[in-house]
């Protein structure tokens, strides 16, 4: 039997070799440990990556970041909280000085809708369940019918699949008000408040089978179902809002009063200033990016299949996060991940290529390790340890991979119904349409075929070229 990771003894060992001293304040993603270090130079990235469960290291906009994996990151980070005195409120500081302010605020959002992925990747599995145990072929296989499928599994598998878009502006209210620096309850209450029954329904309104309630003679008042903006804008306003007031009202009041006010003032703004002027653009926003991503001849898939790499290296990926879930709470589909989804077939692919013809036993054995870790859904190990290191040609051949995967796949009208899986376990977001499932599992097959076959071909056929590959840090 394996013995289990000890993650106390990891985040001790990492603190170790980074410095205690070294380290101002740390924070995490959903798959790296992030640093902010006062000397750069002073680690080494060796020892570091030799660290139990590290699957590599990279320096960027400011942060020294520590690849982890998905879940791993989370138990190092909270032994990591208990062992020493990183205050989590300092990661708005982390890369201030080195980089931009974008790049801050694309963070920032990130920060806010990564602790939501889990539960809508969750819900997109209940929902392509769904749609495979009550499809009319599969009821009729096992000698049923819709109409035999009894009220309390029907009402109880609705439970699974519709709660969480239901309530997803308090969820991210509440991820608002805990990265501002809020009380996280004062911005669920908010969200629900956004959402509660007696407005009404935003997609029963948007469907024609209700009409909203008129403030004033003019202003619709109706849920907001679905409108992201709306909820992030106001988690925003409403935790800064409750920051000023802590620190001007009395003790004896701040325990009532402030939220109170913060309450009253954010669903104020929300139902008659946000919601009226976001929901609207929202809405359009939602549809230019729809047309965009079905432009003729897949046009736009081949752009976004092409720029996301790009984004991935920048650390300006982050900002699809929004997109995505936009998309889904408004539409109930995410073509966006599927166009994007074939970085991770393309960098993988480049990355194994380059791993069986190189004569460096080092790079060998970080290629395969790294491709391993990108065909789970790991992606830095493989792009800034393997990919970009080889050469512009590696790169190439990977953005072209990925962005001709993307066109492909927006031609086909391939859409996901959730987000938050990669390359591997990717098509458990298509389960819910046997065609939608086919194609995107064929065309995430052909990325990476095409991919390894250039890099043999255009990349790695010059010896010069890989006796020249290294691990540098």
């Amino acid at each position: 039997m394996s013995k289990l990771p000890n993650y106390q003894e990891i985040a001790r060992k990492i603190v170790a070799l980074v410095g205690d001293d070294n380290i101002v304040s740390a924070t995490h993603c959903a798959t790296r440990l992030r640093l902010q270090v006062k000397d750069r130079k002073a680690i080494d990235d060796d020892q570091v990556e030799e660290v139990e469960e590290v699957k590599g290291v990279f320096y960027n906009a400011g942060q020294y970041q520590i690849i982890l994996g998905s879940g791993i990151v989370n138990k190092v980070y909270a032994e990591l909280q208990t062992l020493y005195s990183f205050n989590e409120a300092s990661k708005d500081e982390i890369a201030r000085d080195e980089s931009s302010a974008l790049q801050r605020g694309v963070r920032n959002i990130a920060d806010i809708f990564v602790p939501i992925i889990p539960i809508l990747g969750a819900t997109g599995l209940f929902l392509g369940l769904k749609g495979v145990l009550f499809n009319e072929t599969v009821l009729g296989a096992m000698g049923f019918t819709p109409d035999a499928i009894p009220a309390w599994l029907s009402a109880s598998v609705t439970v699974l699949t519709d709660t969480a878009f239901g309530f997803l502006t308090a969820f991210i209210c509440w991820s608002a008000f805990k990265k501002v620096g809020g009380l996280p309850i004062i911005g669920f209450l908010i969200g629900l408040m956004l959402v509660f029954p007696a407005l009404p329904n935003a997609y029963a309104v948007a469907g024609g089978t209700a009409e909203p309630i008129m403030a004033f003679g003019v202003i619709p008042l109706v849920g907001y179902q679905g409108s992201i903006l709306t909820a992030l804008i106001t988690g925003i306003i409403g935790a800064n809002l409750e920051k000023k007031l802590r620190k001007v009202m009395p003790n004896a009041m701040d325990l009532i009063f402030t939220p109170f006010i913060v309450i009253l003032v954010s669903v104020f703004i929300a139902l008659f200033v946000l919601g009226p002027l976001v929901h609207g653009f929202e809405a359009q926003a939602v549809k230019l990016i729809e047309m965009f991503l079905h432009l003729p001849f897949g046009i736009g898939g081949l752009i976004i299949g092409f720029l996301y790499p790009i984004a991935v290296m920048t650390g300006m990926h982050h900002m699809f996060i929004m997109i995505e879930t936009s998309l889904i709470a408004s539409t109930g589909f995410n073509p966006l991940i599927t166009v994007c989804a074939m970085y991770g077939f393309a960098n993988a692919a480049v990355c194994l290529a380059i791993a069986l013809r190189t004569n460096s036993a080092a790079v060998k054995t970080a290629g395969i390790s790294a491709t391993v870790t990108q065909m789970l859904g790991i992606s830095e190990p493989a792009l800034f340890g393997v990919v970009m290191r080889t050469g512009m040609k590696a790169i190439g051949v990977m953005l072209a991979s990925s962005a001709l995967g993307g066109m492909a796949l927006s031609l086909l009208g391939i859409q996901a119904n959730s987000y938050g899986l990669a390359v591997l376990l990717s098509p458990l977001m298509y389960i819910y349409d046997p065609y939608q499932l086919t194609m995107y599992v064929v065309i995430g097959i052909a990325t990476f075929i095409l991919a390894f076959v250039l890099t043999n071909v255009l990349v790695m056929g010059n010896e010069t070229i890989v006796t020249k590959v290294k691990i540098q840090h």
